[in-house]
């Protein structure tokens, strides 16, 4: 996992990266158990399609061909509302890009999320650079189209990106396979931004 000598670029994953959730109800699961509960067998691109259209409870259930009923729907929508406003900042979080930007690094973000859960983050973080959320790229990581997508944004080569996350598949291999470097951050170990970014600051860039 060699880093380009001067990476111009970092992108981050959000959800275990930037921010986490301090009250999780997994809503959309909740949804993919209840379709198994229906004798619908969970398919493996379930997740891809839920984290790549922008649609509701009731619109997601139709694309598999099935109705929710009106009491889960509404435990859906409840337990989606008390994870979003559940969502917090990693104490780092903040600090750390603004030194990065007075560093002269681009900042872009790469998640795969449902569209609520990137609608509540995006006022959270600073203006940045570029931002690939898999429901508007269509795709989730890694799928190469969504680091296509950010690169597109930020008129740049996959070799000039740093990407930093917390998934090993869709953070690192992904990335490196797409040309990037890449860095896994565990924060369930308290690893922090600045220990994954170390080399940056021996260089002195934060």
């Amino acid at each position: 996992m060699s880093i380009s000598p001067k990476p111009s670029v970092i992108a981050f994953d959000v959800f275990g990266t930037l921010v986490h959730i301090t009250q999780k109800r997994a809503p959309y699961k909740q949804l993919i158990d209840w379709m198994k509960e229906q004798s619908r067998l969970p398919q493996p691109d379930d997740a891809a399609v839920i984290m790549s259209y922008s649609d509701d409870f009731e619109e997601l259930a139709e694309r598999f061909g099935l109705t929710l009923p009106e009491k889960l729907l509404t435990k859906l929508y409840h337990d989606l509302e008390a994870e979003l406003h559940s969502i917090q900042l990693y104490d780092d979080t903040l600090s750390t890009l603004e030194q990065l930007k007075q560093a002269g690094f681009k900042i872009a973000v790469c998640s795969n999320l449902a569209t609520p859960y990137g609608k509540a983050v995006f006022p959270m973080l600073p203006l940045l650079d570029a931002y690939a959320w898999s429901y508007e790229v269509g795709a989730i990581k890694p799928d190469p189209q969504t680091y296509q997508y950010l690169i597109d944004q930020l008129q740049c080569r996959a070799d000039e990106v740093l990407f930093v996350g917390d998934t090993p598949l869709a953070d690192v291999k992904g990335p490196i396979a797409f040309g990037m470097s890449a860095r896994l951050i565990n924060r369930k170990d308290g690893q922090t931004l600045k220990d994954v970014l170390q080399s940056l600051c021996y260089r002195g860039d934060i």
